[in-house]
């Protein structure tokens, strides 16, 4: 917390807020009973909260949130074989690795970390679908090849 630094200033700050409620000062303020609405994300540099605000109040996404989302969408789509083989595989590989690269760039080492995780996850588990689904196809070719031939009738 804040005042964690300061002992003498928070014994004061506390010892004020607790005569203010004796005195009942602080009974029937506007939103008693309501929970409070903190639409300020403590981790966000505060020079950032006031445009983040404005953005939003106009109805409007930051850039990294999009990039965000967009990383999101990428990593699902390598997940999900969505991508079509070709150009456009690699054109969103690409730009999944320069989301990457530049979350990275921004310091933020635990987001895209996370990030290069799951995108190795997600083409973990498409690579064992494409190995089982080979294996299966192997397997049902086995099966049709050491089956005795059909008499005629």
């Amino acid at each position: 917390m804040i005042l964690d630094n300061f002992p003498a200033l928070a014994a004061l700050v506390e010892r004020r807020l607790e005569q203010a409620a004796a005195r009942g000062e602080l009974s029937n303020l506007p939103g008693a009973g309501r929970p409070l609405e903190l639409d300020d994300d403590p981790l966000v540099p505060v020079e950032s909260r006031i445009a983040n605000r404005v953005l939003k109040n106009a109805g409007l996404v930051p850039r990294d949130l999009l990039d965000l989302v967009e990383l999101r969408r990428l990593i699902g789509s390598a997940r999900a074989q969505d991508i079509e083989a070709g150009a456009g595989q690699w054109n969103a590989a690409g730009r999944l690795r320069v989301l990457l690269l530049q979350l990275e760039a921004a310091g933020r080492r635990a987001t895209a970390t996370r990030a290069w995780q799951d995108y190795e996850a997600a083409l973990s588990e498409r690579l064992a679908r494409a190995d089982s689904s080979s294996c299966q196809g192997t397997m049902a070719a086995a099966d049709e090849i050491s089956k005795p031939p059909a008499e005629d009738p």
